[in-house]
């Protein structure tokens, strides 16, 4: 094949790919990296494709705008949580994005410009974000596989997260497990969830926790 004609074709395959994604509500070339970083690392990865858009859309409605400070996300992949936010009303430049990928924070650099990306384990939480807020978070939103980890690092986790948030603001979590990712009985801790998210693959409930 004539080398204009493998380019032309080349671009029609392009663009019917762009069409399927619109279509979808999806991004191809995220649900590759996800796949290529779950095979590499299936503990480490919340998920073997990116948050849907419902789920991602739910778990964004619990984040008020209005509310000032800084708004902390663990574990936001490749941002499908993240443009939710950002569509919700969140500011970019408000967005403190702690990820261990390295190539998903180089994505989420490149996506997010003004927003305050941190490389590092989102489960040393104390330590990651030291001296990096320069105010109480109005919210903490989590990606991250909780149920993956012993209940006392979930536990030291949310209690490290309340100590940096403003009084009542919610640490917003989602599991596709039946059971909550941090034990609602926790002394002095509201706590939520949304209906389950059958659209979602697979189905997922959005937990959110509140220091009283």
């Amino acid at each position: 094949m004539p080398l204009q004609a493998l380019q032309v074709l080349e671009k029609k395959i392009e663009r019917q790919i762009r069409l399927f994604e619109l279509r979808k509500g999806i991004r191809l070339d995220d649900e590759v990296r996800f796949i290529r970083s779950w095979i590499e690392k299936p503990l480490s990865i919340g998920a073997v494709t990116p948050s849907g858009k419902i789920l991602a859309r739910t778990m964004a409605r619990y984040i008020d705008p209005e509310i000032p400070g800084p708004i902390v996300e663990l574990g936001p992949g490749t941002g499908p949580v993240t443009e939710a936010l950002v569509t919700q009303g969140i500011d970019p430049s408000r967005l403190v994005l702690v990820e261990f990928n390295p190539e998903f924070c180089r994505l989420l650099r490149s996506r997010y410009p003004e927003a305050k990306v941190i490389r590092g384990d989102a489960y040393s939480l104390r330590r990651v974000l030291d001296g990096m807020l320069d105010a109480p978070a109005a919210a903490v939103v989590s990606g991250l596989p909780l149920v993956t980890k012993p209940l006392k690092t979930r536990v030291r986790l949310i209690h490290e997260a309340f100590r940096m948030m403003r009084p009542g603001a919610p640490f917003v979590q989602f599991t596709y497990a039946m059971m909550p990712p941090i034990p609602k009985a926790l002394s002095g801790v509201s706590t939520e969830a949304s209906e389950r998210i059958w659209l979602n693959v697979p189905p997922a409930r959005v937990w959110v926790y509140r220091k009283d």
